[in-house]
């Protein structure tokens, strides 16, 4: 099972959140048939949204990670909840191997785009930022968009290890560490200290160190408390009534007129790739209500 801890040191200077997401990015592999390469760029870009996500106070906000860095991966998104559960989708695509043999997920990617962030809190505007991509590799992103567009000091570490043969993801996880205000330079120099001497993430899990591990291996030399820990899954929230709702945006006519097989409309979530059917019928009664609103807005 997936999970996802959040720790902070006794003196406050920095917070820590780590997260195994390997049945996560393995699930969206399997879901959206990915290659390897588009395996590791979504996984890593889903699990930064977890934990990222993960940080929002509010119950019901939503946090999403967009990036179009111009590569043949197209746009990749990521959504969040509160509790770090989490969905995405991206263009398919495989691309060579770097010469040492290793997933080149920045190519992949692109480097001439955007990372952008949108916090939507559930009630007013959401907040959105974005930053330039500084490598596509993702992790790197992360860390500048916290620099750049919070000032937050930040350290990003993420992975996703797929197995050379199967092509099926092995293990994928994260680490995201956090300045916080009043931080003394001396804690700042310990911490990059320790960020220095980390492994990769997919190989401390391997080795088959804890989240818990992993965390306080980053905060090593600091006394450090575990704020609180949760499970976490790759969650659509897709329904057909919320497809019927996005088709009744569209005018009457154009809903009558909706190519159709066998007498049915497909929708299919990008998300989840479960597909969804509206006969001839449904979309008759659906514009007609549609019309009978549009004529009476005050009803």
């Amino acid at each position: 099972m997936d999970r996802i801890i959040r720790c902070i040191t006794s003196n406050g200077a920095l917070m820590a959140s780590a997260i195994d997401s390997s049945d996560t990015v393995y699930t969206a592999q399997k879901l959206h048939n990915l290659s390897a390469t588009a395996t590791a760029a979504l996984g890593r870009l889903l699990t930064g949204a977890s934990m990222m996500g993960a940080m929002l106070k509010q119950e019901h906000a939503t946090l999403t990670l967009r990036v179009n860095g111009g590569g043949p991966l197209g746009t990749l998104t990521a959504i969040s909840d509160s509790h770090g559960n989490v969905r995405g989708c991206v263009d398919e695509v495989e691309v060579p191997l770097k010469p040492n043999g290793k997933l080149d997920v920045s190519a992949a990617v692109g480097t001439d785009g955007r990372l952008g962030v949108i916090r939507n809190y559930g009630t007013g505007e959401p907040y959105m930022g974005q930053v330039a991509l500084v490598s596509g590799e993702i992790a790197e992103d992360i860390t500048n968009y916290y620099a750049t567009s919070e000032q937050i000091p930040t350290a990003c570490a993420l992975g996703v290890l797929v197995d050379s043969e199967t092509k099926k993801v092995l293990l994928a996880g994260g680490l995201l560490i956090q300045v916080l205000p009043g931080a003394a330079p001396e804690d700042i120099a310990r911490l990059e200290e320790n960020v220095a001497k980390l492994e990769p993430v997919t190989t401390m899990l391997a080795k088959g160190m804890t989240v818990e591990e992993m965390c306080y291996l980053a905060l090593e030399g600091f006394e450090v408390e575990k704020l609180d820990e949760m499970p976490v899954h790759y969650a659509c929230t897709c329904s057909k009534e919320k497809y019927r709702s996005a088709l009744a945006t569209l005018e009457p006519d154009e809903l009558e007129t909706l190519p159709t097989q066998d007498g049915k409309a497909e929708a299919v979530c990008p998300y989840c790739c479960r597909k969804y059917y509206f006969t001839t019928q449904e979309l008759h009664e659906l514009a007609e209500a549609v019309r009978v609103r549009r004529a009476n807005p005050d009803r």
